[in-house]
């Protein structure tokens, strides 16, 4: 198993086979997480995988490859929520993906995704635990350019179930500049993170 670290109250591991009863109870407990994702939606193969079951195998899969990343955050035993990183060529599939496709750049050495949080971690600083705990993971894998499309939120009042990305005021926290808007609310972040 990879690096365990504790941030605020949390402990922050990697998703792997060792941890991976613990994300599939957190997954099952909010009915397969946004429609049955198992976070696989933003994999090349995420949108043509159906069915919860299917998804689950699919993700599974991965994990036993070492072909997903996700920084998952533990109350004790218990999973609260995750933060999915990885390289382009594993995240393939990205919100707002025509507008950042627009202006053409150098690719991120690796992206950010999407985070979830079980309803009992809310407002508890589980995402922000998450973030830090994929930035050090991104470290430790030789760091590099990271980029992302949270949400600003300032002035709004946003349910937290629908900050699939989180916020741009964590990003910024954890060091993230505003690089352009994506959308209405979402902004193209990035960082630089150096390698442990």
């Amino acid at each position: 198993m990879g690096s365990v670290a504790a941030v605020n109250e949390f402990e922050v591991k990697p998703l792997d086979i060792d941890t991976w009863t613990a994300f599939a109870d957190l997954v099952v407990r909010n009915g397969g997480v946004w429609g049955g994702c198992w976070c696989l939606g933003f994999h090349p193969e995420g949108g043509s995988v159906r069915g919860f079951d299917a998804r689950r195998d699919a993700k599974l899969q991965r994990v036993r490859e070492g072909t997903t990343h996700n920084a998952l955050v533990f109350d004790g035993d218990v999973c609260l929520g995750w933060c999915q990183f990885g390289s382009p060529e594993e995240l393939t599939r990205i919100k707002f993906g025509k507008v950042y496709k627009s202006v053409p750049s150098e690719l991120p050495d690796w992206r950010i995704t999407c985070f979830y949080v079980d309803k009992k971690g809310r407002h508890r600083g589980v995402a922000d635990a998450a973030l830090a705990g994929a930035l050090r993971m991104i470290a430790e894998l030789g760091g590099g350019r990271v980029e992302s499309s949270p949400e600003d939120v300032t002035g709004r009042k946003v349910s937290n179930s629908f900050l699939y990305n989180a916020t741009t005021s964590i990003f910024e926290r954890h060091g993230f500049t505003r690089v352009r808007q994506l959308g209405k609310n979402n902004w193209l972040v990035s960082a630089d993170v150096a390698p442990a």
